[in-house]
C-alpha cells in the first residue's frame, strides 16, 4: 500500500532541505550581485570577492559604477585570511594626500606591489625608499639633460618623417582596414628603443614583422593586472605549479629578458669598441638612456648601479612605460577624435595656420611633417589631448600601500598593510568632479577665456601622477602625442570602423582589447 502523499513530500524535504537551502542561497546570491542597484553586501566567508569576479570582464567601468555610488570611496572586504581587503578611491583629496610630499613616505608602493609586479625587478616603477630615491635621482639629471632632450626631438621627428608617414601612406592605398592601436604600439616602440637602448628594432614597417617582446609584455600585463582579483596565496600556487596565467608570465618574462640582455651587451660592445664614452663638452652626439647609465660617475654604488640585474630592470621599466602609455594615449585619442569631429576640424585648423604661416602660399605641401617647437604653441591640439587623457587615463589603475595609521580627507581610517587602488579611469567620470559635462569630450575645458591654457586642474588630473613621484616622462610623452597627432590628422583622414566593440583590455595599461580598426585615406586639402 502507498504511502499518504504528505508522508512522500516529508520524506523528500528531509532528504533534500540542505540542496534547497543551498540553491535559494546562492539564487538570492548571484541576484544580489547581479543587481547594479544593490550595495556590494560583505558575504560570510567569501567578502565582496563574488562581484569583483563576476565583473573582472569590466573591471574599470564596473570600479567607476560602484564608486560613484559610494561617494568615491570604498572599502572592499575580501575573503577571509586572504589578505584583500583593500581601499579604492578616486577621491581627489584623498589621492592628492597619498601623493604629496608630507605624506609621500607613508604611502610606498609596499612589498604586495612588489611581489605582483615582480617582473619589474628593482626598477624605477617597482622600486621604494632609497632605492627609488637614488633611481630617480639618476633618471632625472639624465632626462633633463639638454643633449638628451635635443635627441628626443630629433629621433621623434625622424620616426615621424621616416617611419609612420610612409607607412600610413602604403596603407592609403591599400584596400584593407588596418589595427591603428598595432601601428601607434610599433611606432613607439621603435621610437622608445632609440631613446632608450639607441636602436631602432625597425617594427615601423609594411611587413608588420612580429616584435616577440611586445607580445610578452602584453602577456604579462593582463597576467599581472589578474593577479589584483584573486587571493595572492590562489596565484602564488599558481605560480608554484606553473600553469594557467602564471606559466604564459614565466614565459614572457623569458623572452622580455633575452630581448633585454641583448640590447645591454650590444650597447657595452659598442661603446668598447667604438669608445663611445661621451665627452661633457660633446654636446653634438646624442646619448640614449641605457649608454647614459653605463657611463654615469655619480655616487657610492657605481657597481651595483653598472650590473646587468640592474640595468636589466632599469631598460625594462622605461621600455615599457614609453612604449605602452604613449601608444594607449594616441589610440583612445583618435578614437574620441572619429566621435567628435568638429574638435578635429578645429584641430585642422590650428595646423593649417601653422602650415600657411611656415610654407607662406604653398598650402597644399603634402605630406607634411611639423617640427615640435612649431607645435607647442598648439593650445587647441593640446587641449584635446589632455581631455581625452583625462578620460582615458593610459594607467588606469595605481596600487599604493600604508606604513602607518592615517585618516584620509574622507574621513576613511587605513591601517599598516592595506592596500589602496585609485581609479584614474573612474575620476576622470565623475560629476562631483568634473562637473555635469564629465562624460562629454570637450577640449574647451582646458582653455581660458583668453584663449591660453588652463593648468588650474593640477588636484584632479593626475594622469602624470603627483609630488615626488610625478611622471619624468611627462614633456617626452606630449612631445610624441602631438607630433604623430599633427603629421597623422594633417596628412590623413582616419576612418574608424563602425562594426567593431570597442573597449578597454583588462590589463595595467589601457589598451584597447579588440584593437581599433580603421581605413586611412590621404586628406585631398
Amino acid at each position: 500500500m502507498s504511502s499518504p502523499w504528505f508522508m512522500d513530500l516529508w520524506s523528500f524535504l528531509q532528504c533534500s532541505y540542505p540542496e534547497i537551502i543551498i540553491a535559494v542561497a546562492v539564487f538570492f546570491l548571484v541576484r544580489s550581485i547581479t543587481n547594479k542597484d544593490t550595495v556590494l553586501v560583505n558575504w560570510p566567508i567569501v567578502g565582496m570577492l563574488p562581484y569583483l569576479l563576476l565583473n573582472v570582464n569590466q573591471l574599470h567601468d564596473w570600479y567607476t559604477e560602484v564608486l560613484r555610488s559610494c561617494g568615491c570611496t570604498i572599502l572592499f572586504k575580501g575573503p577571509w585570511f586572504a589578505r584583500m581587503d583593500m581601499l579604492i578611491t578616486c577621491d581627489p583629496d584623498n589621492v592628492n594626500h597619498i601623493l604629496n610630499t608630507t605624506n609621500f613616505s607613508n604611502y610606498p608602493k609596499g612589498d604586495d606591489f612588489s611581489e605582483i609586479f615582480e617582473i619589474l625587478g628593482d626598477g624605477i616603477l617597482n622600486a621604494d625608499y632609497e632605492s627609488w630615491r637614488i633611481q630617480r635621482k639618476m633618471a632625472h639629471s639624465l632626462v633633463r639633460y639638454k643633449r638628451f632632450r635635443r635627441f628626443v626631438v630629433k629621433a621623434c621627428r625622424e620616426k615621424v618623417e621616416n617611419g609612420l608617414v610612409p607607412l600610413l601612406s602604403h596603407i592609403a592605398h591599400q584596400v584593407h582596414a588596418v589595427d591603428l592601436q598595432d601601428v601607434l604600439q610599433r611606432f613607439t616602440f621603435d621610437v622608445t628603443c632609440l631613446l632608450v637602448c639607441g636602436t631602432d628594432p625597425g617594427c615601423l614597417s609594411a611587413d608588420f614583422p612580429t616584435i616577440p617582446f611586445a607580445k610578452a609584455v602584453d602577456d604579462a600585463k593582463e597576467v599581472i593586472l589578474l593577479r589584483h582579483t584573486v587571493p595572492t596565496s590562489w596565484w602564488k600556487l599558481m605560480r608554484w605549479l606553473n600553469v594557467g596565467g602564471e606559466k604564459t608570465l614565466t614565459d614572457a618574462k623569458e623572452t622580455i629578458d633575452q630581448f633585454i640582455h641583448q640590447q645591454i651587451s650590444a650597447r657595452r660592445d659598442e661603446l668598447k669598441t667604438a669608445k663611445k664614452i661621451i665627452e661633457e663638452g660633446d654636446e653634438e652626439e646624442a646619448m640614449d638612456l641605457l649608454s647614459s647609465y653605463m657611463d654615469y660617475q655619480h655616487g657610492d654604488e657605481m657597481d651595483r648601479l653598472k650590473s646587468d640585474t640592474f640595468l636589466r630592470d632599469t631598460t625594462l621599466n622605461m621600455l615599457v612605460a614609453g612604449r605602452d602609455t604613449t601608444s594607449a594615449a594616441l589610440t583612445w585619442f583618435f578614437w574620441v577624435l572619429s566621435k567628435n569631429p568638429k574638435v578635429e576640424t578645429k584641430i585642422l585648423e590650428e595646423l593649417r595656420s601653422i602650415s600657411l604661416e611656415k610654407d607662406g602660399l604653398i598650402r597644399g605641401k603634402k605630406p607634411r611633417v611639423f617640427d615640435p617647437e612649431d607645435l607647442g604653441g598648439m593650445v587647441y591640439l593640446h587641449a584635446a589631448l589632455c581631455e581625452s587623457l583625462r578620460l582615458f587615463s593610459p594607467v588606469p589603475l595605481v596600487h599604493k600601500g600604508v606604513l602607518e595609521p592615517d585618516v584620509l580627507p574622507s574621513g576613511i581610517k587605513v591601517q599598516p598593510g592595506m592596500k589602496i587602488l585609485y581609479s584614474l579611469f573612474a575620476m576622470g567620470r565623475m560629476e562631483s568632479i568634473w562637473g555635469k559635462d564629465c562624460l562629454e569630450f570637450r577640449p574647451e575645458r582646458w582653455i581660458s577665456e583668453g584663449g591660453m591654457p588652463k593648468f588650474s586642474f593640477s588636484d584632479r588630473f593626475l594622469v602624470f601622477n603627483a609630488g615626488p613621484r610625478s611622471c619624468l616622462g611627462k614633456d617626452i610623452s606630449f612631445v610624441q602625442m602631438k607630433a604623430v597627432a599633427a603629421a597623422m590628422l594633417y596628412n590623413y583622414e582616419i576612418q574608424v570602423l563602425d562594426d567593431q566593440v570597442v573597449a578597454p583590455r583588462i590589463s595595467v595599461i589601457l589598451h584597447m582589447k579588440n584593437g581599433l580598426m580603421v581605413n586611412i585615406r590621404e586628406r585631398c586639402a
